[in-house]
């Protein structure tokens, strides 16, 4: 089973999707992302820097199930960065996923050039060349004027959100906009404290479901499309068994409380160029 949002620009998501980040090599992504389609998943959530994005296209083009049914994601890099250099980077990522469109293209970063890589992006969109157009970890004092300054609204930004981490503050923002957030490190990269809260323990005795089972439903039912990364099977079948049962509202209010409003990672942005 799966679900799926409406973004902006029309386009229907799915909600859960696999992260391969952190996943070497394109065998390992191709065996991996095919058991995963398998298994259910209609989104793959991938990146040039990841450096298995053939893999990812090599296991769509082999799934047996037509390219429109799957949904991918990728993204540019900051070194991809400029209105002409970022055109040619689309052209080499749409060779090396060997397919004719990408689902949602994301600038990975706010750094170097990021308004001619916008731009860029815009102009992929038109081509067809890409379905949808966002952002991944864009959250400075630049965001608004970014966003009042292009022609076509980002649908979607990418940021950590997780329970201990929850972006309220980055979701007010994003709301005039329509833009839907995406969690990286949905399960904050795993942190024992977190998987170790009361609160998941009772949860996962009254449903039937495993702590990180639990957490995924959280964010499917706060509006999060979510992508946890896994290459083991049984962890793959668990991740996207979370459309059968539903949280009630004080349990989901039980969860926001855990919200320290602190991240797991911090990136430091290189000097502008």
């Amino acid at each position: 089973m799966q679900s799926y949002i409406t973004l902006n620009d029309g386009n229907t998501i799915p909600v859960l999707g696999l992260g391969v980040f952190m996943i070497r090599g394109n065998s390992k992504t191709e065996r991996t992302c095919l058991k995963a389609i398998e298994t259910g998943y209609r989104h793959i959530d991938t990146a040039h820097i990841y450096g298995n994005e053939r893999g990812v296209g090599r296991a769509v083009k082999k799934c047996g199930l037509s390219r429109e049914n799957i949904w991918i994601t990728s993204k540019l890099w900051i070194n991809e960065y400029g209105e002409a250099k970022s055109a040619k980077a689309i052209d080499k990522m749409l060779s090396r996923l060997d397919t004719e469109y990408i689902d949602l293209l994301l600038l990975h970063r706010q750094a170097y050039d990021y308004v001619g890589a916008w731009k860029a992006l815009e102009r992929a969109l038109a081509a067809g060349k890409v379905k949808s157009i966002g952002l991944s970890n864009f959250e400075d004092a630049r965001l608004e004027g970014f966003l009042e300054s292009v022609d076509v609204k980002p649908s979607v930004m990418q940021v950590e959100c997780h329970p201990y981490f929850r972006q309220t503050e980055l979701k007010r923002r994003l709301e005039p906009y329509r833009i839907a957030v995406e969690s990286w490190y949905p399960l904050a990269h795993g942190d024992r404290t977190l998987m170790r809260e009361p609160v998941f323990e009772e949860l996962s005795l009254k449903y039937g479901k495993s702590v990180v089972q639990i957490i995924i439903r959280w964010h499917i039912q706060e509006g999060n499309i979510v992508f946890p990364k896994s290459t083991d099977p049984e962890h793959l079948a668990a991740n996207i068994d979370v459309f059968d049962f539903e949280l009630t509202e004080s349990e989901m209010s039980d969860i926001n409380a855990l919200d320290k409003n602190k991240r797991i990672y911090n990136w430091k942005a290189p000097k502008e160029k």
